[in-house]
């Protein structure tokens, strides 16, 4: 049986070319005493793996050359010999872009997967990491308080629309922020926010002026540059940013260089509290929190959508429009039925 990866070729500078990302195959080894195999399905692709391409330091360690790129998939074990996990159960396992993957049973990366919560693609997206990341930066770093008002970018997104949703839930006035007629109209109509801006069209700050008349309470980080540079003016007095990432920069030449949210938001007379967050700080309420995610997705109060590819082969021009902004909602690769 064969494996196939797609491997760190080299650094990218700027976009990653297709010289960056080497397809490797290789056989499957057999199964050692509590070892599993999966078949992956569903591949997840997501912003914060463009760092891990570059060397610089981080908050997790950055992909050396050769490499399996960095991801969370989700399949179902089809070899077994372990107690924990049998043949037939779904799981998500965070190990890379590869289509086999053999993990020990006591890998804190693989989580078993109870389809009540949701469909197994789910568990990549609304319910799975995005979802929790949502969660837990608006919930946790965000304190939200009924009446407040929250604007959330990259609003059609796997995070913001997540954000956007249980802020309403919670009773927040929302703006989003997105590209494009299209998704600030789905935005609006389907996900029911307040408002959503869209920021290619120009002008952003006074339509950000007028969107929230009584100045924007929290400020979910998703997008950085021009975007924060307008939403910074009208925080409030005690107003909080969870920081979840800066889209905006992750293809720069130098990101050591560029202007983060962090210089952008020290440099205001008063400056927020504001902190960068990764959702395994909150690893011990995994689940308990997809299960949430889960019962607010089956009684319609969350919606989602996927954009979906297919192959591994094609992950990296995926990956590069995902990095454009031109996937609409969570963003997966097709590996296999």
């Amino acid at each position: 049986m064969k494996n196939q990866k797609m491997c760190l070729a080299k650094r990218p500078s700027g976009e990653p070319g297709d010289d960056c990302f080497k397809l490797v195959e290789e056989e499957v080894p057999a199964l050692e005493s509590g070892q599993i195999l999966i078949k992956v399905m569903w591949l997840s692709l997501d912003p914060y793996m463009r760092g891990r391409m570059n060397d610089v330091k981080s908050y997790a360690k950055p992909l050396q050359i050769g490499d399996v790129m960095t991801g969370e998939s989700a399949g179902q074990v089809v070899a077994s010999r372990s107690d924990r996990f049998q043949v037939g159960d779904y799981v998500t396992a965070h190990m890379g872009w590869q289509s086999m993957i053999v993990a020990d049973d006591d890998e804190p990366r693989l989580m078993k997967v109870d389809l009540k919560n949701g469909t197994l693609s789910a568990h990549l997206g609304v319910v799975g990491m995005p979802g929790r990341t949502a969660f837990y930066g608006l919930m946790d770093v965000g304190k939200p308080s009924a009446g407040e008002t929250l604007v959330v970018a990259a609003a059609s997104g796997a995070v913001g629309s997540v954000v956007g949703q249980i802020a309403r839930i919670k009773g927040l006035r929302v703006v989003g922020i997105a590209g494009g007629e299209d998704k600030c109209r789905y935005v609006r109509e389907e996900l029911g926010f307040d408002e959503c801006l869209d920021y290619k069209t120009g002008n952003l700050s006074e339509k950000l002026k007028a969107a929230c008349p009584d100045g924007i309470d929290i400020y979910f980080e998703n997008v950085g540059g021009e975007v924060t540079r307008a939403v910074a003016p009208l925080l409030n007095k005690g107003a909080r940013v969870p920081i979840c990432g800066y889209i905006s920069n992750y293809n720069d030449q130098d990101i050591t260089q560029a202007e983060m949210p962090f210089h952008i938001l020290k440099s205001l007379s008063d400056v927020p509290e504001h902190r960068f967050f990764v959702v395994t700080e909150w690893q011990d309420s995994w689940q308990q929190t997809t299960e949430q995610l889960g019962a607010w997705v089956s009684s319609g109060q969350i919606k989602y959508r996927e954009s979906v590819g297919e192959g591994l082969e094609n992950a990296p021009e995926l990956f590069r429009g995902l990095l454009r902004g031109r996937n609409f909602g969570k963003q997966l690769v097709k590996i296999a039925d």
